[in-house]
C-alpha cells in the first residue's frame, strides 16, 4: 500500500514537471511567434489643413484630386499652416493629382508667403502666419530610430486617435488606455516620434475634421483640448466680401422650414470659413419689420457664426422684403456695424414664394449704394399663385444684374442645400460683383462746356469728341454713373440731364447732337446754373463730379460760384484750351489744383488729358472707403 501511494506521488511529480517544462518551452515559442500590432497610416481629405493637426511632424495618405483650386495653398516651397497639406504637397511636386504619402514638418511661421503656380495648383500670397510646414516623400528614413540594440527601425506613422469624431465644440476626448497599455506619462505632451519599431501596414484609415493625429506612445490621462493648439482663422483672403443674409421669419414659412433655412446658414458659414481677413457674415431676419440678428463684427470665425445662428428663433408676420432691403441699406452696412470699406457689400435675400411688399425702390438704392443683391426664392409662385404676387418678376427687379449670376431658384425647400456651393462661389467671385461701387460706377458727371464765339465750330466738335472719349470710359445706366452736359456763353442751356439717358449708346449720341451755341463767356454764371439745374438732382450717394471746359478768361467772377461748388461736395475739374487763364483754372479746381486743373495749348490735344484725368478720379476714389 505504502509502496503503491509512493509510486502514485513519483508520477504525479514527474507529469508536473513535464508540464512545467513543456508550458515554459510553449510559452518561448508562443512569445516567438506574436507580432508586434500593424499600424494604419491615416488618410486625409484634401481640404485637411497643416494647422488642424496638432503634431511637429507626421505622415499621412493624400488621395486623387487635391490639385483642385478650392482646395486653397498659400507660399511656394514652405507654407502657411492655414493651407491644404495635400495641395501643398501636390504643388512643391512630392505628389502628383493621384495622391500618396506624404512626410509633414511644421517650422516657424513666416513674414509673408509668396503665391506660385506649379504642378498644376495656383498658390496664393498672404502676409504672415503664425505656422508654416513643408512636405516630403520621404516617409520612411525621417522616422527610423532604432527601437533597441540589435534591431532595425522602421518608420513610425502618426496614428489616429480612435473614438474621436467631428463634433461642435472646443474639446476631444481621447480614449482611456486599457490597463495593459503599459506605463502612463504626467505629461498632455505627446512623446517623440520614432521611439518604437511599427510596420506600416492596412488599409489607410479616413482622418475627419475634429480628430487629432498624435504618436502612438503617447498615453493621455485626461481630456485633451485641441482648440489652443490650432491656428485661429483669419478668413479666406480669396474671398474678402461684407456678406449680409435677409432671412424670411414670415408666419407662412413654418418651423420646419425656418429650421432648414438656419441649417443653411450654418453650412454656408462653414464653407465661406469666416475671418477678419476673408469674409464676414451678419443676419438680419424680417417679417412684418426687420431686425439684425446680429452685425458683420460680432462673430469673427465660423463656428461662432454657426453658434449664434442655431441661436435664432422665428419671428412669424408678414414677408415686408421691401422694408427689409432698406433697412440693411441705411443700417446694417455701416463702420459701426463691421462694415470694413474696402470690401464689397453683399445681401443675399431668402423668400418663401414671394414678398407682401414691393421691392423694386429699395433694392435700386441699395444698388446705387454699391450693395451687390443677390435672390434666393424657394417655392415660387406657380401659375395658379401668380395672382396674388404683388410684384410680378420682383426678383429681377431686385438684383443686382439680370443676369442669371444674381438669381437662384429652387424648387423645393429640401433642395436648399445644393444651392450652398453655388452661392459661395458667386458671393465670393469679387470681380463680377457688378453692383460694388467703383471709381467709374458710382458718379453723377457733369460737363460745363464753353460755346463761346472764340471756341468755332471745328473746335467745338473737337470738345464734343473729348466729353465722348471721358464719358466712354464709364459704365453708365440708371444705377451707376449718369451724365448731363450744359452748354454756356453768356447765357446757359441744360442740353441733358443726369436721369434723361441710361445707356452709354445714348449717352453718346446725345453728345453728338449738341449745337455749337457761341457768344461770349461767363464761366461763373455757369458754374451756378449747373449746380442748381444739373446738381441739385444729383442723388445723395452718387459722388458729383464737374467737368469745366474752357478756353478763354471769364467776363464774370468764378470764385464765389467755385467756392460754393467745394462747399456743396461737387468734384471740380478745370480743362483750360488755348487763351485760358491759368489763375483761373486753378480757382475752379478742387484742391489740389494740380489733380484738378489741366492745360493743352491747342483743342487737338485734348485727347491727351483723357487718361490723366480718369486717372486722377480713379486715384481719389481709392483713397476713400469704396462702399
Amino acid at each position: 500500500m505504502g509502496i503503491a501511494v509512493l509510486t502514485m506521488k513519483a508520477s504525479v511529480i514527474e507529469m508536473f514537471l513535464v508540464l512545467l517544462v513543456t508550458g515554459i518551452h510553449s510559452n518561448k515559442e508562443m512569445t516567438k511567434k506574436i507580432k508586434r500590432p500593424k499600424f494604419t497610416v491615416p488618410q486625409i481629405n484634401c481640404d485637411v489643413r497643416a494647422g488642424k493637426i496638432i503634431n511637429p511632424e507626421f505622415i499621412v495618405k493624400c488621395p486623387a484630386g487635391c490639385q483642385d483650386p478650392r482646395y486653397h495653398v498659400y507660399g511656394t516651397d514652405v507654407y502657411a499652416s492655414y493651407s491644404s497639406v495635400c495641395g501643398a504637397a501636390v504643388h512643391s511636386g512630392v505628389l502628383d493629382n493621384s495622391g500618396g504619402k506624404i512626410l509633414v514638418r511644421k517650422v516657424a511661421g513666416q513674414s509673408g508667403y509668396k503665391g506660385s503656380y506649379s504642378n498644376g495648383v495656383q498658390s496664393l500670397s498672404l502676409p504672415r502666419w503664425r505656422e508654416s510646414f513643408v512636405v516630403s516623400g520621404e516617409t520612411t528614413k525621417a522616422y527610423q530610430s532604432p527601437s533597441a540594440p540589435g534591431t532595425t527601425a522602421q518608420p513610425v506613422p502618426l496614428m489616429q486617435v480612435l473614438g474621436t469624431t467631428a463634433v461642435e465644440g472646443t474639446h476631444t476626448t481621447l480614449p482611456k488606455p486599457p490597463p495593459s497599455a503599459g506605463s502612463t506619462t504626467s505629461s498632455l505632451r505627446p512623446q517623440p516620434v520614432g521611439q518604437r519599431s511599427q510596420e506600416l501596414a492596412g488599409e489607410p484609415e479616413l482622418w475627419k475634421p475634429g480628430s487629432v493625429l498624435l504618436d502612438a506612445g503617447f498615453v493621455p490621462k485626461k481630456e485633451l483640448s485641441t482648440q489652443s493648439l490650432e491656428p485661429v482663422s483669419q478668413g479666406d483672403p480669396s474671398c474678402k466680401v461684407d456678406l449680409s443674409f435677409l432671412i424670411d421669419g414670415s408666419a407662412s414659412i413654418g418651423k420646419r422650414r425656418f429650421r432648414i433655412q438656419k441649417q443653411f446658414l450654418a453650412d454656408v458659414a462653414q464653407a465661406l470659413d469666416i475671418g477678419p481677413a476673408g469674409p464676414l457674415m451678419g443676419i438680419v431676419q424680417y417679417g412684418d419689420n426687420p431686425v439684425t440678428q446680429f452685425n458683420l463684427k460680432t462673430h469673427m470665425n465660423s463656428r461662432d457664426v454657426k453658434t449664434a445662428i442655431e441661436k435664432i428663433t422665428q419671428r412669424g408676420g408678414l414677408s415686408n422684403v421691401g422694408r427689409a432691403i432698406s433697412f440693411v441699406t441705411q443700417n446694417f452696412f455701416s463702420k459701426s456695424n463691421g462694415n470694413r470699406g474696402s470690401a464689397p457689400n453683399v445681401a443675399v435675400v431668402m423668400v418663401d414664394g414671394w414678398p407682401t411688399d414691393k421691392v423694386e425702390e429699395a433694392s435700386r438704392f441699395a444698388r446705387e449704394s454699391g450693395i451687390n443683391i443677390f435672390f434666393i426664392t424657394m417655392e415660387g409662385a406657380s401659375e395658379n399663385e401668380k395672382q396674388y404676387v404683388l410684384e410680378p418678376n420682383f426678383a429681377n427687379k431686385a438684383v443686382c444684374r439680370t443676369n442669371g449670376f444674381y438669381s437662384l431658384s429652387v424648387q423645393n425647400w429640401f433642395s436648399l442645400h445644393k444651392t450652398v456651393q453655388p452661392l459661395v462661389k458667386r458671393v465670393c467671385d469679387t470681380d463680377r460683383l457688378a453692383c460694388s461701387k467703383t471709381c467709374l460706377n458710382s458718379a453723377d458727371i457733369g460737363f460745363i462746356i464753353d460755346g463761346s464765339s472764340s471756341v468755332g465750330t471745328g473746335n467745338f466738335r473737337t470738345v464734343l469728341q473729348f466729353v465722348a472719349n471721358l464719358s466712354k470710359e464709364f459704365e453708365i445706366s440708371d444705377t451707376d454713373t449718369r451724365i448731363g452736359a450744359v452748354q454756356y456763353t453768356y447765357e446757359q442751356r441744360l442740353e441733358f440731364g443726369f436721369d434723361v439717358y441710361s445707356t452709354k449708346p445714348d449717352v453718346l449720341n446725345a453728345i453728338k447732337r449738341v449745337g455749337y451755341w457761341s457768344g461770349g463767356t461767363s464761366t461763373g454764371a455757369a458754374i451756378n446754373y449747373a449746380l442748381e439745374q444739373l446738381f441739385k438732382k444729383s442723388k445723395p450717394n452718387k459722388r458729383k463730379l464737374m467737368i469745366l471746359i474752357t478756353d478763354g478768361r471769364s467776363y464774370d467772377d468764378v470764385r464765389i460760384p467755385a467756392m460754393v461748388a467745394h462747399h456743396e461736395g461737387v468734384i471740380t475739374y478745370a480743362i483750360g484750351v488755348a487763351w485760358a487763364a491759368q489763375d483761373e483754372l486753378e480757382v475752379i479746381a478742387t484742391h489740389p489744383a494740380r489733380d484738378h486743373a489741366f492745360f493743352v495749348d491747342e483743342f487737338d490735344h485734348l485727347y491727351k488729358v483723357v487718361p490723366k484725368v480718369i486717372q486722377n478720379i480713379c486715384t481719389e476714389f481709392n483713397s476713400q472707403p469704396r462702399n
